[in-house]
């Protein structure tokens, strides 16, 4: 009887101790898991001759590439936070719709993407979005500003909002926090405990008072749309929610198909009108 139950408490702390290594393993090398950059510098030649391409200089002295459209006569220009995959050129389409619409874009891409140095952490892509947003801010002085940010993108346009508001906020599939996103995807993991990097949009949103636009796929498989609705219900400014019938988180009708394009455009339309006569 005492060699049986010596061999399952030591069977037990074998369990533990593989568990306990599990979960080290993970914590060190968590953002992997988070962040999908693809470092290739892309070529601008997708985009059209009215695209150029920019650098800016962030506050920690990295010098970010970029694609920028110039607004027409003054109007709009989005800045785009793309989510946690790919580079700008993934973007294409997104930024093509928009100028099509008459908007000013910038496709961003944040450190460790698309050629740019440097590797993402969430006060980095923090310091990214301000570097963005100044760039802007100089080129397009009279433009009102309007942060478009998809899935991780969101957060970074949430955090950034909550300090430095723009004429209008959209956010494509935000999530209120990178440890519920987590807990959905590991339920078996401390999730919260073990983040470095946060995202709370859900704390955050309540102090962003502007027009905010909420899109979302109903069938989401990474983003849950329990979770895009909670972030549009905090949201204390006039808001709208559009919800895509069948789309899952990466499908290109939620990414840049024209119901999604022709939602941005119309609701930055009627924002800025309102901002202009205020």
């Amino acid at each position: 009887m005492a060699t049986r139950s010596r061999e399952r408490t030591l069977g037990a702390l074998a369990i533990l101790t593989v568990l306990f290594a599990s979960v080290i393993g993970l914590w060190a090398v968590q953002r992997r898991l988070i962040y999908f950059p693809d470092q290739r510098a892309p070529s601008l030649a997708v985009m059209g001759p009215e695209w150029e391409e920019v650098a800016y200089e962030t506050t920690d002295d990295l010098t970010l590439r970029a694609w920028y459209r110039a607004p027409d006569n003054d109007g709009p220009v989005v800045v785009v936070f793309s989510g946690n995959a790919g580079n700008r050129a993934d973007r294409a389409s997104l930024g093509s719709g928009l100028a099509a619409a008459g908007l000013g874009v910038l496709l961003t891409d944040y450190r460790g993407y698309g050629g740019n140095p440097g590797h993402p952490t969430e006060d980095g892509l923090a310091r990214d979005a301000r570097a963005a947003v100044a760039f802007v801010r100089e080129w397009a002085p009279r433009s009102p500003l309007v942060y478009l940010g998809e899935s991780l993108g969101a957060a970074v346009s949430v955090e950034l909002a909550s300090s430095d508001p723009p004429a209008v906020l959209v956010l494509r599939s935000p999530f209120t926090s990178l440890a519920d996103v987590g807990r959905v995807h590991y339920p078996w993991l401390p999730v919260g405990a073990l983040l470095k990097d946060q995202y709370p949009s859900s704390e955050r949103i309540g102090s962003v008072r502007v027009p905010t636009l909420v899109v979302a796929g109903d069938a989401d498989s990474i983003v849950p749309i329990s979770q895009s609705r909670e972030i549009f219900a905090a949201a204390p400014g006039p808001k709208q929610l559009v919800v895509i019938s069948g789309a899952d988180h990466n499908d290109g009708i939620l990414l840049s198909g024209s119901e999604v394009l022709n939602e941005i455009s119309d609701f930055v339309a009627r924002a800025i009108a309102t901002w202009r006569r205020e």
